[in-house]
């Protein structure tokens, strides 16, 4: 085996030249979480009678609930079109951040 190089790696396994590979990925890494974290996400229920806003840190920024919603006589049903406009706003933002995420794994053969 060559002197610093270790079997199975490709290019001869230039323990530095992986070592600046990783630092790098790590550096796309931390700026594309960040730009996750700017981002929003939006997603309706019942019609568009209720938005959801999310943050890519997954917290609700917004929701808006047209007047028309709201029936006193049917708060459950206020309360599930709710639930489901603020889980499909957190989910968008996931499968982005898992999508964006994913486009940086290939670059070292699945190490991160």
């Amino acid at each position: 085996m060559a002197r610093g190089g270790f079997p199975g790696v490709p290019g001869g396994g230039n323990m530095q030249q992986l070592m600046k590979q990783a630092q790098k990925m790590q550096q796309q890494m931390v700026k594309v979480q960040e730009a996750l974290d700017e981002r929003t996400y939006e997603a309706s229920a019942g019609g568009g009678m209720v938005k959801a806003v999310v943050s890519g840190k997954r917290a609700l920024v917004s929701l808006c609930i047209d007047p028309r919603a709201v029936d006193p006589e049917d708060v459950e049903l206020l309360q599930d079109t709710v639930l489901a406009a603020v889980n499909e706003a957190l989910r968008a933002g996931e499968e982005a951040r898992e999508r964006e995420m994913s486009k940086l794994g290939g670059g070292m053969g699945g190490l991160l």
